[in-house]
């Protein structure tokens, strides 16, 4: 059995099909589907459940998926052991809540590779829970999420403080209205949604519509013309309300503020990349920088 082997057939356990699998390695598919039935038939037992659904573990499959974990997690750590200098190098991959990335990150991961150019960056924007697992699951080295994060195998930085705010086509003022409305957020997943049952609970909204949308600019897009309102943090929605095309209304202080936090697992092997970041950021470099 080999490490590649183990890659692909946690790749299918994860995506739950074949293609989709083929599609996150960048491999041919029939080259995916061959690697399974190998592995398959030098364990001697069944790894996967086919379905028109998809791909579900077995029983011996999950037990597999343990043991893959902690395989390529030991493999990836000792390869990042012998990667470790004192002028950070290597790759770096991170995630990032499309918010933050948007208004934070392009310029701030601008400096950072301008001061460690061998370092090679990656990112990925997703949902806080979507990208704290793929951190748990050692398949991003930190993330910038929206905080607090309770996991005890869960390490943080604080990076920023935002301001969320709810956010209307223009001319609409009376918040009864504006409530009625149905409130656009993104995808499943998406941090602002309890906050947001809890001001209109307390607005005595009991019941409202949710659109979600996959991009912060749809979402612009969709209160500007009126058909929604949201909450977003104030420096997503700066550029769109100087241009006129949506209002901000503040909402009452607690449900104000938003941090937001860098996050990593506690028990990685830290590589020289990693560990540059986390340095850069401890000394102020991100912090209280609005």
């Amino acid at each position: 059995m080999e490490s590649s082997d183990l890659k692909i057939f946690r790749a299918v356990a994860r995506e739950g099909s074949i293609t989709k699998a083929a599609q996150a390695l960048n491999y041919v598919q029939s080259n995916v589907t061959s690697r399974i039935q190998q592995l398959e038939a030098q364990l001697k037992v069944p790894l996967f459940r086919r379905s028109n659904r998809g791909m579900a573990l077995t029983p011996a499959g999950e037990n597999l998926l343990e043991y893959a974990d902690t395989i390529l997690t030991l493999l990836d750590e000792a390869e990042k052991s012998t990667q470790y200098s004192d002028q950070p190098a290597g790759p770096l991959r991170l995630g990032s809540i499309e918010t933050a990335a948007v208004t934070h990150l392009t310029s701030l991961l601008t400096e950072y590779h301008a001061q460690y150019p061998d370092v090679h960056l990656s990112l990925m924007t997703g949902s806080t829970h979507d990208l704290v697992q793929k951190v748990l699951n050692y398949e991003l080295d930190g993330a910038f999420v929206y905080g607090p994060v309770d996991d005890p195998h869960i390490e943080y930085v604080a990076a920023f403080e935002e301001e969320l705010v709810l956010i209307s086509e223009p001319g609409k003022k009376d918040m009864d209205e504006l409530l009625a409305k149905p409130m656009l957020f993104f995808d499943v997943g998406c941090t602002h949604r309890t906050r947001a049952e809890s001001f209109l609970s307390e607005a005595g909204v009991a019941a409202y519509q949710v659109m979600e949308f996959g991009t912060l600019e749809v979402i612009l897009g969709g209160v500007a013309s009126g058909l929604g309102v949201s909450m977003l943090p104030q420096s997503s929605i700066a550029k769109a309300e100087g241009a006129g095309s949506i209002v901000s209304h503040r909402l009452p202080k607690k449900y104000r503020k938003l941090e937001v936090w860098f996050v990593h697992r506690r028990d990685s092997v830290y590589s020289s990349a990693l560990s540059g970041l986390l340095h850069w950021m401890k000394k102020d470099a991100i912090l209280n920088r609005d």
